[in-house]
């Protein structure tokens, strides 16, 4: 049987390879995903076209990854470090020319049925415009 923190562990390595099915894999059809400071995305579908956006923007690799979970294993979070390239320009945000950034981020779970069923992602964007500015 799989773990929680197993879980949490294989999507943030899906992450880190690129392998953006893999991520997707790990969560449910109707994943509820609150992104730092904007909309809630519902759904695997609308998940994946924000990894989609993600990539295209943005080159990133995480770092120091800690992860959490409750005993139930019903919730989790992970701590870690977002190492970054800003490759080309996000509407609404600075410019982007290929800057560099290095950010705290954390993440909080809600797992059931061995999927993500929730995942809502924490940084802080003054410090990330700060960076990239």
């Amino acid at each position: 049987m799989t773990t929680t923190t197993d879980l949490i562990s294989r999507y943030y390595a899906a992450f880190n390879a690129k392998d953006w099915a893999g991520m997707a894999g790990c969560v449910s059809e109707n994943i509820n995903h609150f992104v730092n400071e904007g909309d809630k995305r519902g759904g695997r579908a609308a998940f994946a076209d924000f990894i989609a956006h993600m990539d295209d923007c943005y080159d990133e690799t995480l770092t120091d990854i800690v992860v959490m979970a409750s005993p139930d294993g019903t919730r989790a979070s992970a701590e870690f470090i977002v190492n970054g390239v800003y490759k080309k320009t996000d509407a609404g945000l600075p410019e982007a020319r290929g800057q560099t950034y290095r950010l705290p981020a954390g993440a909080f779970f809600d797992v059931k049925d061995g999927e993500i069923q929730r995942v809502t992602t924490y940084y802080n964007l003054k410090e990330w415009i700060r960076q990239v500015s």
